[in-house]
């Protein structure tokens, strides 16, 4: 009981101090991917915390990645956003990646948005591409809720059939349409990293219906789920694992190919944010 004790003890700690920088509760939390940070560039900025100033946080070490919460108005809506998340392979555990989730919720959001940089499986995917997150399928291994269940958290054995939420897939496939942007939508692996994957391993993901593969968004999206709080995820598609299209890909590569998407997705999440009843 002490463990269960000890982590509402730090995510009281880590709210305590939040709150006491800001002036207005959020509502909504973003979580931004690599080379995606650029959102925040449309956020008007009330304040700006670096992870490292807050009690417990875990601090990312991944370029693309800058380590700091960004409070203030997207969309009409009161967000906080994680301008650079932490991923299993740099080895943070999936209790320090599942901590910001749990400290955003505690500060009272409503509502998850989660964007990631990945590689596209499916043959019908290109380099650019915006992929809504319809579905997922844990390969790294482990999860977020092992160990014993925190009841104030939620529940011992949380329902997965409905990760992604429907009404703001649909909403957003309304947005698109529009705008006349052009959305991908599939299921996303999460692997562990940080090696990207080999032609077999590409083969092999796509075979058991995947669409795009990552090293992340798996663990916070559970952990959301979890605390019961709805979840729109959304991939940028930013090297391809298709036969006949693999090519050499670095995370450098990875950070240019976001960066060019990333106007697209920034105009989906605005307008979701303005559209959404929460």
């Amino acid at each position: 009981m002490k463990l269960l004790k000890n982590m509402s003890e730090k995510i009281k700690e880590s709210v305590d101090y939040i709150s006491s920088l800001i002036k207005n509760k959020p509502e909504v939390g973003i979580i931004l991917g690599s080379g995606l940070g650029g959102l925040t560039r449309e956020i008007s900025i009330e304040k700006e915390i670096a992870y490292s100033d807050i009690p417990h946080f875990p601090v990312s070490t991944v370029e693309g990645h800058s380590g700091h919460l960004i409070i203030g108005q997207l969309g009409g809506r009161q967000v906080i956003a994680m301008q650079g998340r932490f991923h299993f392979y740099e080895g943070w555990s999936m209790e320090e990646i599942a901590f910001p989730i749990r400290v955003m919720k505690f500060l009272g959001i409503k509502m998850l948005i989660v964007s990631n940089a990945s590689g596209g499986l499916n043959p019908d995917f290109n380099v650019g591409d915006v992929m809504i997150i319809t579905d997922h399928i844990n390969l790294m291994g482990t999860n977020p809720l092992i160990g014993r269940n925190n009841k104030e958290f939620g529940p011992r054995f949380p329902d997965m059939k409905e990760a992604y939420d429907h009404s703001l897939i649909n909403k957003a496939y309304e947005i698109a349409s529009r705008e006349g942007i052009q959305l991908k939508s599939g299921v996303y692996a999460g692997v562990s990293g940080p090696t990207f994957e080999t032609p077999a391993e590409y083969k092999y993901l796509h075979i058991i219906g995947s669409d795009a593969v990552g090293m992340s968004t798996v663990p916070e999206v559970i952990t959301a789920r979890h605390m019961n709080i709805p979840v729109f995820a959304v991939s940028v598609i930013t090297d391809l694992g298709v036969v006949g299209k693999i090519s050499e890909v670095s995370h450098e590569m990875v950070l240019a190919a976001a960066g060019k998407a990333e106007p697209l997705m920034t105009k989906i999440i605005t307008q979701l944010l303005e559209e959404t009843e929460l």
